[in-house]
């Protein structure tokens, strides 16, 4: 069937059933209504597939084909180490319910079909899958169990809650104790488990950088760029040919600066400020041209798109382009003439951008800066530092100077500022964690990520106001139910939130971190406002980010390691030199939603991996203090036990069946867990002394074992 063909078919289908007058129908039915012999009813049953797998139609247990709302919805299936799973319906808010006995055997991620019990009258909606549309699972990474003449591979995700059956002989000599990657042969159903085979031994569950590579491997992470990639980056060049200034802003002339973390290798933006008067700061934020070595559609930039971002393992990057150009030439190292692309903006007393030009630049960076050293300066003002710097610190004290004023500006608009201390996790040469410690934002922090902010703002405002095709990063308002929801339970701690119509100001959420900061519910209620929230990404419609508060923002500033920000480099640049035609107008009106779509996926990716590597090395970290005790606090309460968090940032649980002492209850209105007989409470922020009791790195957790509150040890 040719394409032309199969596009017509899907048409004339997808119409039919969607007639005021259709009724569901067999493929039978279907056949003899549109005239199709016998010899090609396999070729219509493809069709309907297709439709059904893409949620056009759907299909009922019988085999009936009809609208998809009628019977029965597609979704992606979430699935639960317990056997149950959640089902996301596009345009749903609110994830349908499946129990492990009407899984049909679906996987986590699988696009499946299902339909919801109308007679459930519980709080959630509940379901059952009739179909699997699509496995997504077409490989899985874990831990290989042997038996006698065949064995088991253990999924890592514990989403995946079935094991995968490895039969005789299909093993490559795997011994239990390995982590292995198994190819799935057979996905199994209702009644039998999935079965598979070894197609890599990643080594000895008990071997140095395993670990770390199961997680690569799980994520589908690439650990190496093609040759052709490779070869296309070494002929990059080392220094900028004078002949490339041409037509170039000269900023060289400018006291520019990077800041940046000491680690950091990739520097792909820079900055320089000066005032003309009290009320008038010149701002520059210069980003590294990286379009000018990546041209549209190279292997590079295939690669790069593909990638979509670079991802931070705790004791890796995996960069998403080659380090010739992300520590090369594309990295602003001081010293050298580097090309870049340039916001310089003007700002008034009171944050507002009063005026703004973009151009293709060739800086020249004075200093390579820490955050620690900067802080040092503006916090600290320490002396020896401040000599280091002499000719630079009024330069510093100004950038403290015009973020305060630019966070002022955001906080009052009420923009949302989470604080959540993430971790530093230091690993010695063997890649073992010898430390963790909280990562504290600083000054020096604050003033890059407002500097960074305005540029972002500055240039999707200039873009959307001249309707050029773009990728804007947005955010939008939070679902009104989900809002619902934590009003009412913010209302036992005496917080309110005020809607209008169902929404809420992002400025109604900031007043209520601000009210909760520095009280013991403030660490629950924090995440619980962050989880109402929706989850930002990268779109091709401006719809603003509801988060910063701002009517238009995109990513512009890291093009070195985000695909979105050298995307729209490549169009302000292209836009710059001739403006766009009506022709590459619609050549980006075409890709564009694509590589929104793909950069948006992929950066969720890079975050699990990310978030699932610091929870192995706090896992391996704490098994060195097996029986020793800690202080720490109550950072969540629920029904199967309580969460202590550390002050390094570890969280591990009390399980409620350990807590022998007496009985305990959940209380949900109040999020306490309450003894029965003693009345003894463990609630949000209490202080208590726990114990290290277990800790498990197949699944990155910890148990702690509570031996009772600082104040009785007194």
């Amino acid at each position: 069937m040719t394409e032309e063909l199969l596009k017509e078919r899907k048409k004339m289908l997808g119409e039919l059933v969607h007639d005021k007058n259709y009724t569901p129908m067999k493929l039978k039915e279907l056949a003899m209504l549109l005239n199709i012999p016998r010899h090609q009813r396999e070729e219509l049953k493809q069709v309907l597939d297709i439709l059904v797998s893409e949620g056009k139609i759907g299909v009922s247990k019988k085999g009936k084909y009809g609208k998809p709302d009628e019977f029965a919805q597609a979704g992606i299936f979430c699935g639960h180490a317990k056997g149950f799973g959640f089902v996301t319906v596009e345009g749903q808010t609110e994830d349908i319910f499946i129990p492990a006995e009407k899984t049909m055997g679906a996987m986590h991620g699988d696009r499946v079909q299902i339909t919801v019990d109308s007679e459930n009258t519980g709080r959630r909606q509940e379901g059952a899958v009739v179909r699997i549309l699509e496995h997504v699972n077409k490989t899985v990474v874990g831990y290989y169990q042997k038996n006698k003449s065949f064995g088991f591979v253990l999924p890592d995700n514990q989403k995946l809650s079935q094991d995968i059956f490895i039969p005789q002989g299909m093993d490559m000599g795997a011994v239990t104790g390995h982590k292995v990657v198994a190819e799935i042969t057979d996905f199994g159903g209702d009644k039998k488990k999935p079965e598979g085979i070894i197609k890599e031994i990643i080594g000895h569950v008990n071997d140095p950088g395993t670990d770390i590579l199961s997680i690569i491997k799980a994520y589908g992470l690439p650990e190496e760029f093609p040759e052709e990639v490779m070869k296309q980056a070494m002929w990059t060049p080392d220094v900028v040919d004078g002949r490339e200034l041409e037509g170039r802003l000269d900023l060289r002339h400018l006291p520019t600066v990077t800041i940046d973390g000491e680690d950091a290798k990739d520097l792909d933006d820079a900055v320089t400020i000066s005032r003309e008067n009290e009320n008038h700061y010149t701002l520059g934020v210069h980003i590294a041209d990286v379009t000018h070595y990546v041209q549209e559609d190279s292997a590079l930039d295939k690669e790069a798109l593909k990638r979509g971002t670079s991802v931070y393992l705790v004791d890796r990057v995996i960069p998403m382009l080659p380090h010739k150009l992300s520590n090369g030439i594309c990295s602003l190292n001081a010293g050298t003439d580097r090309l870049a692309l340039s916001c310089i903006m003007e700002i008034d007393g009171k944050g507002n951008v009063i005026g703004h030009q973009i151009g293709e630049s060739v800086i020249q960076v004075d200093r390579r800066m820490t955050y620690t050293a900067v802080n040092a300066i503006v916090t600290d003002q320490d002396p020896e530092t401040m000599e280091e710097y002499r000719d630079f610190c009024g330069m510093f004290f100004l950038m403290k100077e015009l973020a305060e004023i630019l966070r002022e500006k955001r906080r009052q608009r009420g923009s949302i500022d989470f604080d959540f201390p993430e971790s530093k996790i230091v690993l010695d040469s063997k890649g073992r964690p010898v430390e963790i410690k909280p990562y504290e934002r600083n000054a020096a922090t604050r003033i890059i990520e407002d500097f960074m902010l305005i540029a972002n703002e500055t240039i999707a405002e200039d873009c959307f106001w001249q309707e050029l095709p773009f990728v804007y990063r947005t955010h939008d308002i939070p679902d009104s139910e989900k809002m619902k929801r934590l009003g009412t339970f913010i209302n036992n701690f005496g917080y309110t939130i005020r809607t209008q119509n169902g929404e809420v100001h992002p400025k109604e959420l900031q007043k209520l971190l601000d009210k909760i900061e520095g009280t013991p519910e403030e660490a629950l209620i924090s995440r619980l406002t962050l989880r109402s929230m929706r989850q930002a990404k990268y779109t091709v419609v401006c719809t603003g980010h509801f988060g910063l508060a701002a009517n238009y923002y995109t990513h512009f500033t890291s093009p070195i390691r985000r695909y979105p920000d050298l995307q729209i480099h490549r169009i302000i640049k292209e836009n710059l030199k001739a403006g766009l035609g009506e022709k590459r107008v619609s050549h980006y009106e075409r890709i564009l939603p694509e590589v929104a779509k793909q950069c948006s996926a992929m950066e969720r990716r890079a975050d699990e991996a990310e978030r699932e590597t610091d929870k192995l090395k706090k896992c391996e970290y704490m098994s060195r203090f097996m029986g020793e005790q800690f202080i720490g606090a109550i950072s969540s309460v629920t029904s199967w036990g309580l969460y202590v968090e550390l002050p390094n940032t570890v969280e591990g649980l009390v399980r409620v069946s350990d807590l022998t002492e007496d009985y305990f209850v959940f209380d949900e209105a109040n999020m306490e867990l309450v003894g029965e007989l003693t009345n003894i409470r463990y609630k949000l922020g209490q202080k208590v002394i726990v114990e290290v009791a277990g800790t498990d790195k197949l699944t990155r957790t910890i148990d702690f074992k509570m031996i009772g509150s600082p104040e009785k040890t007194e």
